[in-house]
């Protein structure tokens, strides 16, 4: 019955991603974060669902005739260099046509962040497509937490099958990155219901991270707890609750929790911590022997280890993003990252900064402010964990791609506060009905 219901869903969605292809984007990301297919036991659990989706956003973008102008600006620029940086280093790989393969499904997603940064230029669709995302991964927060309650936390919280983010590090990591995004939801609905849902929702999300026992992801939730503190306005009542509730999870998180969390301190004398610097330090050598391009793709291989890696027979993942590009992609590649991540946090912050005390651009305040938290949870949990290519990474650069577009595009209509301006007025914006349309039609103060 599953298989039946997501085939349906997704075929049905065919004709009007043909005519709307931001209805495509949609549907992509619910595909890929949620990955519906994999709860499922027939024929729908391995079907190509993305490549139809993917296929008919192409077609859409072509017949549309809506604006798809890419909004150009130095975080775009740098987004595009990174992407281009990828393709040579793939080229110029030790092994260029095993990289390739990874090359591949990495432009396939920066190909659907690209017709992201060009449909989605409305405050519906940006908020449309965050609420995706929540419901998405949010799903396997909200049900790893009722697990964790349910079991006493001795059990290990996983992410859907044969995807990447099953394991247990992985679904944390993405849940981490996820919650800052359920709290602007929360600051933006006005619907009562709806706003205690997502509050009990973040609960349940933070016992997950808890229940899946990553250390990576206690500490990106611990720095992405100290930000979203930093970023809120009621910075000692939102302190506050966070300490009674660590303390209410103290009184009930298992023994062997602790003893897991506490080989932070204690790394020499955990086997997998001492793996992850064999990785780290076969990365440092590979890139002094390529330090221009890297190996490319793919490059964590147990032959490579034996001759870059100090201790050859202990392989292991890159276990880092930041040593995952080193390795793959050279000291250069690895500067553009890093790059990439300031940028992003820069313009979150001049979009905080340039939407201050506008009320008509308060979504646009709260939802920088936020995403700002999450990707300095992606940089601190990425530390630990090699996601350097993660989806939702680049669907946030996308996102502050576009509010910077939208803030400085009605910024610009008001040079003074007072002026009233009719944002709808526009016509290089397409508007649209639903729950935000409102919001669209607005009149600035």
């Amino acid at each position: 019955m599953r298989d039946l219901l997501i085939t349906l869903i997704v075929f049905g969605s065919v004709p009007f991603i043909l005519m709307r292809p931001s209805i495509g984007v949609l549907m992509w990301s619910w595909l890929g974060y949620m990955n519906p297919h994999r709860l499922t036991w027939g024929f729908a659990y391995n079907f190509p669902f993305s490549q139809i989706v993917a296929a008919s956003l192409i077609l859409g973008l072509f017949f549309s005739k809506e604006p798809k102008k890419i909004p150009f600006n130095a975080l775009t620029t740098l987004w595009l260099i990174w992407v281009l940086w990828m393709c040579m280093t793939t080229f110029m790989a030790i092994d260029s046509s095993h990289s390739a393969w990874e090359l591949e499904r990495t432009l396939k997603i920066q190909m659907m962040v690209l017709a992201t940064i060009m449909v989605m230029k409305t405050h519906a669709r940006i908020n449309n497509l965050v609420w995706v995302i929540v419901v998405s991964i949010g799903f396997y927060g909200v049900k790893g937490g009722l697990f964790t309650l349910v079991t006493g936390g001795n059990y290990l919280v996983w992410g859907p099958p044969m995807t990447h983010i099953t394991g247990n590090n992985e679904i944390a990591f993405a849940l981490v990155m996820t919650l800052p995004l359920m709290r602007y939801l929360q600051l933006e609905t006005q619907h009562r219901w709806v706003r205690m849902g997502l509050i009990v929702s973040m609960l349940l999300v933070s016992v997950s991270i808890i229940g899946s026992y990553s250390r990576g992801a206690f500490l990106a939730g611990s720095a992405m707890a100290l930000s979203l503190i930093l970023k809120s306005k009621n910075k000692f009542r939102i302190g506050v609750v966070l300490v009674v509730l660590g303390i209410i999870a103290a009184a009930f998180i298992p023994q062997k929790w602790e003893e897991r969390m506490a080989t932070i301190q204690n790394y020499e004398m955990d086997a997998s911590a001492m793996g992850r610097i064999n990785a780290w330090r076969f990365a440092i050598n590979l890139a002094k022997e390529y330090p221009v391009f890297g190996g490319g793709f793919d490059t964590f291989l147990p032959e490579l280890f034996q001759t870059y890696a100090p201790v050859p027979d202990d392989f292991h993942d890159a276990h880092s993003i930041y040593f995952e590009v080193l390795a793959e992609h050279g000291f250069v590649g690895l500067a553009i990252y890093l790059l990439l991540g300031l940028v992003t946090l820069q313009n979150g912050r001049k979009i905080a900064k340039l939407s201050k005390n506008r009320e008509s651009l308060r979504w646009i305040h709260n939802l920088s402010s936020m995403i700002q938290v999450s990707i300095i949870g992606y940089a601190v949990g990425g530390a630990f964990l090699g996601l350097a290519y993660f989806d939702l990474y680049y669907h946030l650069i996308a996102i502050v791609i576009l509010m910077r577009f939208r803030a400085e595009q009605e910024v610009a209509r008001e040079p003074e506060p007072g002026a009233r301006v009719n944002i709808a007025a526009d016509e290089s914006i397409p508007q649209e009905g639903g729950v935000f349309a409102q919001d669209e039609k607005r009149s600035l103060p």
